[in-house]
């Protein structure tokens, strides 16, 4: 075969090329050129500059496979870029020099499609969806900024906690807004130390962040600096909202005060029979010999008086004896399902006509249809009579008596509340309101034992009660009972539910 066909050979092959084939030279002027460009012929772009054919740039493109064999004098191939979306972005793939001895005189440029560039290209594609398929399914918000704070990535996760649409986020929020008083700056110089896991990181972090309706939300961050070449370029963090943690941890400390006072509650209730019982037989003598001596001498009117007394003390004893009995549960209790609200009803029917409540507004706000309330209606009238004459004595029989029922939202469970005008409770006495014999009336005005009564009711029906006061403003009693649907007849000391 002869030069001349394997020239033209040759040149069949660089037409038959599907890829663009450019010789240029030093100074990336265009000598010669197979890249059947849309409307133009490969002749017309001869002498001219293959930045400005191509890219309509007024310089060399940054990422120039041609330039690199210029400075390097050797092949030359030039790999996409990571942060590039789209490879055919990126300028010129590969080039080599055109040697005349030992000086160039001209590159080839390539758009050279390798054997592997197709594989490579779609698994990169993959990754990067698989990637951003990851961030934005993240749970914890993902933010990505520059090293000038403008935002990059912005997951929804993020968007939930901040509040901004992730397009507010790209377009207008800088990464130091999210700080409050400038904590940013504090960030940064904590991922710069060594101090918090190493420089350029950042974990569990507690760092609070101020949301885009300016609430201050409490935030675990880890956080990296992102390097190029030894420059710090970004920055990414994964937000981790304290929120529900933080109401879950006071919930729990909640439930375990409740325990405590259940536990002591229980302690204080055998105590509670055991001085009863012990006080019964004493008090059933004294009342017994008082009654014989009035009736059996004749006594001047001062003597029959301080007996009068000792009755009447008498009496007093033996009522809290009768509550510490009741208190204690030493009597049998049937277990019905019953309508709550009926039972609100026949308690209010029966006080409202006191002289106490004269001068009481009473408003209920009864849901209708609820469910029935397993539950002794004769305790339940007890318990609500309890914490309504507590509340109307409270208020000096003047004010308002708010009674309300509702289902929770469990579905499981159905709440009264109880809530007066009255001078509130005092921090101090908050705590112990349900303790047995503490009162916060005059002397002789009460036992201490209405409230302790009520917990007690409530704890054996399963369920839970508690009070929340400002002081100059009333009170709320809350009571949630389990709903119920069996009948059952309880043991003495206590019923099952």
């Amino acid at each position: 075969m002869g030069k001349d066909i394997e020239k033209e050979y040759l040149l069949k092959a660089i037409g038959a090329f599907k890829r663009r084939f450019i010789v240029v030279s030093p100074d990336f002027i265009i000598l010669a050129a197979n890249c059947r460009l849309e409307g133009v012929s490969d002749s017309k772009i001869i002498g001219k500059c293959c930045y400005e054919v191509f890219y309509e740039r007024s310089s060399p493109c940054e990422n120039c496979a041609v330039k690199e064999s210029i400075e390097k004098r050797k092949p030359t191939l030039m790999p996409k870029p990571e942060y590039t979306l789209d490879i055919d972005e990126m300028p010129c793939y590969f080039s080599y020099p055109i040697y005349s001895r030992d000086n160039i005189e001209a590159f080839v440029s390539m758009d050279f499609d390798l054997p592997t560039r197709g594989g490579l290209e779609e698994k990169l594609q993959r990754s990067n969806a698989f990637l951003r398929n990851l961030i934005f399914s993240a749970v914890d918000g993902v933010i990505a900024s520059d090293i000038t704070g403008r935002i990059l990535i912005f997951n929804d996760a993020a968007a939930s906690v901040f509040g901004y649409t992730v397009d507010e986020a790209l377009n207008h929020l800088n990464v130091r807004d999210i700080y409050p008083n400038n904590n940013a700056y504090q960030v940064m110089r904590n991922l710069r130390s060594n101090d918090y896991g190493g420089k350029g990181k950042l974990r569990s972090y507690h760092v609070d962040i101020i949301s885009k309706s300016g609430e201050i939300i409490p935030i675990f961050l880890n956080a990296s600096i992102i390097y190029e070449n030894g420059k710090e370029i970004a920055t990414i963090g994964f937000f981790h909202d304290l929120r529900d943690e933080l109401r879950m941890k006071k919930e729990l400390e909640k439930t375990q005060l409740q325990l405590l006072q259940a536990e002591k509650m229980s302690s204080l209730g055998k105590l509670a029979a055991g001085v009863a019982h012990q006080l019964n037989n004493p008090l059933g003598g004294i009342t017994l010999y008082a009654k014989l001596i009035l009736e059996e001498y004749d006594l001047e009117d001062g003597a029959k008086e301080d007996l009068d007394r000792i009755l009447r003390d008498a009496k007093r004893c033996r009522d809290t004896v009768k509550e510490l009995l009741e208190f204690t549960r030493q009597t049998r209790h049937l277990m019905r399902p019953h309508d709550i609200n009926r039972a609100i009803a026949r308690t209010l029917f029966l006080l409202e006509s006191q002289t106490l409540f004269h001068n009481i507004v009473i408003q209920k706000d009864l849901a209708p249809s609820l469910p029935l309330v397993l539950s002794d209606i004769q305790q339940l009238y007890h318990l609500f009579m309890n914490i309504i004459l507590n509340a109307a004595q409270a208020m000096d029989g003047k004010g308002t008596l708010s009674v309300k029922s509702y289902l929770l939202p469990d579905d499981k469970q159905v709440c009264i509340t109880i809530s007066d005008t009255g001078p509130g409770i005092s921090e101090v006495h908050l705590p112990h309101i349900f303790e047995p014999f503490f009162t916060t009336k005059d002397e002789g005005k009460g036992t201490g034992l209405g409230l302790s009564l009520a917990y007690r009711i409530v704890q054996n029906h399963g369920g839970h009660i508690r009070a929340e006061s400002t002081p100059g403003k009333g009170a709320v009693f809350y009571i949630m009972l389990p709903i119920g649907a069996k009948e059952t007849e309880g043991d003495e000391g206590g019923e099952k539910i």
